[in-house]
């Protein structure tokens, strides 16, 4: 849970500096790369070549060329099509993708996860419901698709995880997560790329630099690290803890309005909804996983 909270402080963070300097600036399909690129050099020296089961390296780039590589871009390009406030309301599905992966793939039906992923994304809907545009059918698809693999990412890690456990640490082979987000990102942006676009301050070269490392590389690592250590309830409520904690971050620090009442009343909704299911999910364990 610790790594969970952690990494959405992170994410708020990071937000906030997508919207003040890349947005609108710098080519999308080079700042899902250059993040792809910088996060994986990260881990490249720490990660084994050998000694790694194939199902390990297989199924962790995967989980990145979904979680990382199909999300991202698809995140990115939905920002042609809707308004800010759209795409922070449609991401709230995410954790109604999460819990409904974890039964299907456990064969299995949560009710009380489902509830708790339903009043948390009710939270984020009371907090970012600003109306809709006529014309959003496209942007709307193309971000259930970045939610769907988004969600599917990460429970398939926590399975995979668990179903091949090892005692090797788990940074050891998250590298391959970035060799499959690479193969996603790299030919979307040598196809779709607008080199005329590249970031032109070093302002700009600083946030990405920062978003690879810090927010791709360490983030994305430690989220999925959390992932393993507790119930897909649980993990759906924290994907919408986002929302609120970015927009506090907004409040703060760029001074952008925000409705405080319903930033609460959201957000006691979101507390509301991981307290339900720590409480009445038999479901709700906090296993143990393999070294970090």
């Amino acid at each position: 849970m610790a790594f969970l909270v952690f990494v959405t402080v992170l994410w708020a963070f990071s937000f906030s500096l997508i919207g003040e300097f890349l947005a609108g600036q710098v080519d999308s399909d080079f700042a899902v790369l250059s993040r792809v690129v910088l996060a994986g050099l990260a881990f490249l020296p720490l990660t084994r070549w050998r000694g790694v089961r194939n199902e390990l390296k297989l199924g962790v780039t995967v989980v990145g060329a979904l979680q990382f590589g199909i999300t991202y871009l698809c995140l990115y390009r939905s920002f042609s099509y809707l308004s800010v406030p759209e795409v922070l309301l449609f991401t709230i599905f995410t954790p109604l993708y999460i819990t409904l992966i974890d039964d299907l793939l456990k064969g299995r039906f949560s009710p009380v996860a489902l509830a708790a992923a339903a009043l948390a994304t009710l939270g984020a809907g009371i907090i970012r419901y600003d109306g809709l545009s006529a014309d959003f059918l496209t942007g709307f698809l193309l971000l259930q698709v970045a939610n769907l693999t988004f969600a599917a990412g990460q429970i398939g890690y926590k399975h995979l995880i668990q179903r091949y456990p090892t005692e090797m640490p788990l940074y050891r082979f998250f590298g391959y997560f970035y060799a499959g987000a690479l193969m996603i990102a790299l030919p979307s942006f040598l196809i779709f790329g607008d080199i005329g676009r590249l970031p032109a301050t070093g302002v700009q070269w600083g946030v990405l630099a920062w978003l690879g490392l810090a927010a791709s590389g360490l983030g994305l690592f430690l989220w999925n690290r959390g992932a393993c250590l507790v119930d897909a309830g649980t993990l759906a409520v924290m994907n919408n803890a986002l929302v609120p904690a970015g927009l506090l971050v907004n409040l703060l620090i760029w001074n952008q309005d925000a409705d405080l009442l319903r930033l609460l009343i959201g957000g006691a909704v979101i507390l509301l909804s991981l307290w339900l299911n720590a409480r009445f999910s038999r479901y709700a364990v906090w296993a143990r996983a393999p070294g970090l």
